[in-house]
């Protein structure tokens, strides 16, 4: 039987809210947004019409896809990484004359950059494509001009992130970096907190903290930590030093500044009309591929005459005329490089997929989890393939990043379960 045509486009809830809500604050929040269930002829259509209001709530499945992708993306990602960022290669074949010739890397890392988006922005066009049904228009990326100032804001702070980051190093010692990459789920919190107003239950701070706290405590043990931090004290890095922490600080409020306003994107349909992880993801990296071209091609002709370096001392240091030809020519050079450059490319834009779906669906908080636990996952994992050991202070950080999201789950069971309680008594 045919079913009216809605009078207003359909609107869905956000899946953060409808996660911490009972089934009948979801559906009246569902009722609110779209207007009542279209008139139906009959009982099939009645039960089709009460199927199509269902809140389509993510689930466990959906979140454990989610993390093993990410997981096994930026795991192969961050080894072509480390293959691109640390192999030297001779500049030339070794002759008789030269039998040991110089080696070069590959230091272009705003090119690497402008790569891999071009990549996730390709990436995120083909699947938007494909998994647009037939005769149905194509979601715009771009679907509303209100929504140009947040994405180019996204855009901008995650180019920006990781220069600072980088360029604090030079001034700070490696213990005082890791540490502050430990707690990234702060500053997330605190722009939650401070300018999108946003409010968590109290149960929720203490999770953060406990999760932040195992992280930190179990990186700070790990063998290999102890060693970054003995070299970067032997090149003479002082932790103490004030620029180096305000270029940290910048980092960090950069990442959460990326992840909260993603977040606020996807919560408010109601202000920027609905939109996906993929159209976010399209939208994102094409605006970063237009701002770091712009920047391999505008920056050097403006950075030549040190003027503007002057006034604005950029922790990416200025460009010169021939940055680009550079790069490319090292990777004609290099074919091996150009090689783990493409894949390093193809498996941030994988991952990117995976990240972006997991904003979209869950949250941005619940996405640092995942993200600053990883490395720690990955320790722990191969403590037990190759049977390795951990120290006391690695498993007091083990403790207490899963005695946090283990408290977290019960809470939350906990809540569902007082909540069904509450709806069966107002039936009866």
């Amino acid at each position: 039987m045919a079913r009216q045509k809605q009078a207003a486009p359909l609107q869905r809830a956000t899946s953060s809210e409808l996660m911490h809500m009972p089934p009948d604050d979801a559906q009246s929040l569902d009722k609110k947004m779209n207007g009542k269930s279209s008139v139906t002829n009959g009982s099939a259509s009645g039960k089709h019409a009460a199927q199509d209001n269902a809140p389509d709530t993510p689930g466990l499945m959906q979140l454990a896809i989610c993390v093993l992708g990410i997981y096994a993306s930026f795991l192969s990602w961050g080894v072509l990484q480390e293959a691109i960022t640390t192999v030297s290669y001779p500049t030339h074949p070794p002759t008789a004359e030269v039998p040991e010739p110089p080696t070069e890397r590959f230091t272009y890392s705003i090119v690497l950059n402008t790569i891999q988006s071009t990549f996730a922005a390709i990436t995120g066009f083909l699947y938007l494509f494909f998994s647009t049904p037939s005769g149905q228009k194509i979601p715009s990326p771009f679907p509303t001009k209100k929504i140009v100032f947040p994405l180019l804001l996204v855009s901008i702070s995650s180019s920006l992130a990781s220069p600072f980051g980088y360029a604090s190093l030079a001034h700070i010692d490696y213990l005082t970096f890791i540490l502050a990459k430990s707690c990234k789920l702060l500053p997330v919190m605190f722009l939650h907190l401070t300018i999108f107003r946003k409010r968590y239950p109290l149960y929720k701070y203490g999770v953060v903290l406990l999760v932040t706290l195992g992280v930190a405590t179990f990186t700070l043990h790990h063998p290999g930590t102890s060693k970054k931090v003995a070299a970067s004290a032997a090149k003479g890095q002082s932790g103490s030093s004030t620029w180096g922490i305000f270029l940290l600080s910048i980092n960090l409020l950069l990442d959460g500044l990326t992840n909260t306003t993603q977040d606020h994107v996807f919560s408010s349909p109601q202000l920027y009309t609905r939109f996906t992880g993929p159209q976010m993801m399209v939208a994102q990296n094409v605006l970063s591929t237009v701002l770091t071209s712009s920047y391999l091609l505008i920056m050097p002709h403006l950075s030549s005459t040190g003027i503007l370096h002057n006034l604005l001392p950029f922790p990416i240091p200025p460009s010169t005329e021939t940055e680009l030809n550079s790069a490319i020519g090292f990777l004609s050079r290099h074919p091996e490089a150009l090689k783990n450059v493409l894949g390093f490319a193809a498996c941030g834009a994988i991952g990117q997929l995976f990240i972006f779906y997991t904003l979209s669906r869950f949250s941005s908080l619940l996405l640092v989890t995942v993200t600053v636990t990883r490395k720690m996952l990955t320790m722990l994992l191969s403590v037990f393939w190759f049977g390795h050991s951990l120290s006391a202070g690695q498993w007091l950080g083990v403790g207490l990043v899963f005695g946090g999201i283990g408290a977290e789950a019960i809470v939350q069971r906990q809540e569902k379960a007082a909540k069904e309680r509450a709806k069966a008594a107002k039936k009866q």
